[in-house]
């Protein structure tokens, strides 16, 4: 019985992209399709990491203000280093400031790992 789910889902998938490609528009309505999709991977890292701060707040507290807010500022150079790839690697220097920054991620999360680890 699982092997007829299993084909009816994959014809499934087949018709919708043979309609996206065949009739007209179909390729506007894939992209926001699309779209909805990546908003709805966006909310779910956002509520991933809700539920990781409510569980780990006692952890992240007790890291001290100064190392807390290098795991915040490390948090959010991450996410300006996935939304910039593209417009700094364009230009030489673009990449120079992307590597360091990637850098400086790096290194902020080995000194909150460190003294996480430290208790």
């Amino acid at each position: 019985m699982q092997h007829w789910k299993t084909l009816r889902n994959v014809a499934i998938v087949l018709v919708i992209a043979a309609a996206v490609y065949v009739l007209p528009g179909g390729g506007r309505a894939a992209i926001t399709f699309e779209s909805a999709l990546w908003a709805a991977f966006g909310v779910g890292i956002g509520y991933l990491g809700l539920r990781l701060y409510r569980e780990h707040r006692v952890t992240v507290y007790g890291l001290g203000d100064r190392y807390r807010g290098l795991l915040y500022a490390a948090i959010a150079m991450g996410a300006i280093v996935i939304l910039t790839r593209e417009r700094l690697w364009e230009t030489g220097l673009g990449e120079l400031v992307w590597f360091g920054l990637i850098a400086f991620l790096v290194w902020a999360l080995l000194v909150v790992y460190r003294r996480w680890r430290s208790y």
